[in-house]
């Protein structure tokens, strides 16, 4: 309680990247019609052609800030009671899955994934958000919802059937991706189709492991009492 991750002495800049901010304004001076992008290039290109001389002391005073920082950060771990270390490590462990998830996200939009199809609800929303009264979008959503729930099951059924539809859309285009992530040596983004029967054959083997366990166990009960 009172620690946070925040307090953390934060790791020393690496030697190029001392340059690229030593150096990130001249150089946009210099070329402002550029994208960053195209001006982070055009430093490290800067950084690559740089005398060995002059990148040592980028290096030296990354050391310096290095012996620091090891110093700082002894004296952070040393003020932290058991129980603050280990839900620095929670709360440490969680933004880095949060991370891992993101970047998997990122990387499954840049492949072009189909997007899941969505419910008769999703679509009743969409059509309707825009005209429904609401001082917050949550607001509006929960109008929405309870709108929804007062619809008659004929009143429901079209958006129920473009959900449908929507289901149909989505296991075509899903099938042609996935064949697509196979070409590409991406396995691994392909959902398991063996996953599920191997599962139920492991429930079923076990069912027939206690079944037999039972009949041996009544056997053997029989034969005591004889």
């Amino acid at each position: 309680r009172g620690i946070s991750s925040d307090q953390r002495p934060k790791r020393p800049l690496t030697a190029y990247f001392r340059f690229l901010k030593d150096n990130h304004s001249a150089f946009k001076q210099k070329n402002p019609e550029i994208s960053n992008m195209e001006l982070v290039k055009k430093i490290a290109g800067a950084w690559k052609e740089l005398p060995a001389s002059q990148k040592q002391v980028y290096e030296e005073a990354r050391k310096t800030d290095w012996q620091k920082y090891q110093q700082q950060l002894a004296a952070y771990k040393a003020q932290l009671t058991p129980a603050q270390a280990a839900a620095l490590r929670e709360e440490r462990r969680k933004r880095l899955a949060k991370r891992r998830s993101f970047r998997a996200k990122r990387e499954l939009t840049v492949l072009g994934k189909p997007k899941r199809p969505r419910s008769g609800f999703n679509i009743y929303v969409s059509e309707n958000f825009q005209e429904t009264e609401g001082i917050s979008p949550t607001a509006k959503l929960k109008q929405l919802f309870d709108a929804w729930q007062k619809l008659s099951s004929s009143q429901k059924q079209p958006y129920l059937q473009l959900a449908e539809d929507d289901k149909v859309r989505y296991a075509n285009e899903m099938k042609s991706w996935e064949a697509k992530m196979v070409e590409l040596g991406r396995e691994d983004l392909v959902r398991s189709k063996e996953q599920k029967p191997k599962k139920e054959a492991a429930k079923k083997a076990g069912t027939a492991k206690a079944s037999s366990r039972e009949k041996k166990a009544k056997l053997k009960s029989k034969k005591s009492e004889e």
